[in-house]
């Protein structure tokens, strides 16, 4: 194996580690990733725009601050992605939209602040479908973003290009946002691990509001310990986000996975999904896995209906006619019509309608809060199936069967119905048809490091191979 090649594999704490030790130069972890970047981009499309040279010199300063003996940060010289999604100050930030391809913000948000802080070096934006909308990551103004595994399939989305850039190995650690599943259906199917925090644990200050109740930052990594290093850097409040915590739960030894007497309750179909046998298949081994280690895991019947989907269906087309309506009068003849699809349905949606939805949380809540009173976590699939070819298309996966059994391509948008339950993606093995599946641990109101501890443990119990290399062309 190269030497390029080991230091594409190496997670971002393990890197951070061995810079702060001297024994591995930024420069080279950067050069290695520019150069696998170059090698990916055109088969996989996972970025938007690359700063090599900015990289580079940042590089090169995190190294002097290294030979100096300065205080050093928890991910110093360590390069990272950062959705294109987010904002960031002086950089062309456009949502996947030819709406914004000229916007330059003039701020950094807290998140972007925290990870500089932390002495990450930012490598470049990742893809995301126009307005993160969608489960594809495909957008008019930068087209498609296939899976490392098989690139006539999707990466998922939203974060798909922060997905397929860790999972490739062209940055050991991305941002990602999560709104519905967006951190979490690309981290299953391309294979690596994805985390949607409870609501707040990191603040939100990038919408036209700070009173939004499922959104969400999350990290992207090839490792759960990564994981926890993204969330010790970005986590706690600030004044930017009303809803961010004032004092998240630490996470203390979370990185053990100690599961011993953990209660985990196990649903395979949340009461309503259809999943595929492999799905289904491996999240039972992994199950069996957990008890074996001790865990006490009992299978319950949730008993949600398809309900809980719709009513989130509903708010995010609501959220997307706010946010991105106001294109409509210049752009739409420019904007992705699936988009165009969704907002027209939030525009239809009437004001008490919209609060009513509230009562469809409310009885999804009260189930889970039964679940709780008994389970530690509960473990389910993340997304129902592998990841479809990138012919298809949201619409494709919306349909219900006379039973009310849904087609769904993911099962993540419930929990962004209850967002203070943090929900991490964790790889359970390979399908039949050589492509990844996952499983999703879901944690108590605000209990981050307990879905942290298990994910752990899944990591340490079943371990995942990491996506083929090299990467095939399309």
């Amino acid at each position: 194996m190269h030497l390029t090649d080991e230091l594409n594999q190496l997670g971002a704490a393990e890197a951070a580690r061995h810079i702060a030790a001297g024994t591995l130069a930024p420069q080279a972890l950067v050069d290695a990733c520019l150069a696998r970047i170059e090698r990916v981009q055109p088969a996989l499309n996972a970025f938007t725009a690359v700063f090599a040279e900015s990289a580079r010199a940042q590089a090169a300063t995190a190294a002097r601050a290294v030979a100096a003996g300065k205080p050093l940060g928890l991910l110093h010289g360590v390069p990272v992605a950062i959705k294109d999604f987010t904002p960031m100050a002086g950089v062309v930030s456009t949502r996947g939209s030819r709406a914004l391809e000229n916007w330059v913000p003039e701020h950094d948000p807290v998140i972007v602040q925290r990870l500089r802080h932390a002495g990450a070096i930012i490598i470049g934006r990742t893809t995301t479908p126009e307005y993160a909308h969608s489960s594809f990551t495909r957008s008019p103004l930068w087209g498609e973003t296939r899976n490392p595994w098989d690139p006539g399939r999707t990466s998922g989305g939203s974060s798909g290009g922060s997905a397929v850039a860790v999972a490739t190995g062209c940055v050991p650690l991305a941002e990602g946002t999560d709104m519905g599943g967006s951190v979490r259906i690309p981290a299953a199917l391309c294979g690596v691990v994805g985390l949607k925090p409870s609501l707040g644990r990191i603040p939100m200050d990038i919408l036209p509001t700070t009173f939004d109740l499922i959104s969400h930052f999350g990290p992207i990594a090839r490792r759960v310990e990564d994981i926890a290093r993204f969330l010790e850097v970005t986590q706690g409040p600030d004044d930017a986000d009303i809803l961010s915590q004032m004092h998240p739960t630490p996470l203390g030894d979370c990185l053990a996975g100690r599961v011993y007497g953990v209660r985990v309750a196990l649903s395979v179909d949340l009461g309503f999904y259809q999943v595929d046998p492999d799905v289904e298949a491996n999240l039972r081994e992994v199950a069996a896995l957990l008890a074996a280690a001790g865990a006490i895991v009992d299978e319950i019947d949730l008993g949600w209906k398809v309900e809980v989907v719709d009513a989130w269906n509903a708010n995010w087309g609501v959220f997307l006619a706010a946010a991105a309506g106001r294109h409509l009068p210049e752009y739409a003849d420019r904007m992705d019509p699936d988009l165009l699809r969704v907002i027209e349905a939030g525009r239809r949606m009437g004001a008490v309608q919209l609060k009513q939805l509230e009562e469809v949380r409310t009885r999804q809540w009260q189930v889970l809060a039964r679940v709780f009173h008994n389970y530690d976590v509960l473990l389910c699939p993340t997304t129902a199936m592998t990841a479809p070819p990138t012919s298809a298309r949201d619409a494709d996966f919306e349909s219900a069967d006379a039973d009310g059994r849904l087609r769904g391509m993911d099962m993540c948008a419930p929990f962004n119905n209850v967002a203070q339950c943090p929900a991490l993606s964790v790889p359970s093995g390979l399908a039949g048809d050589g492509l990844p599946t996952a499983v999703q641990v879901v944690g108590r109101r605000y209990d981050d490091p307990s879905v942290l501890a298990v994910g752990a443990a899944i990591e340490r119990l079943r371990p995942f191979a990491r996506a083929p290399m090299p990467v095939a062309a399309p």
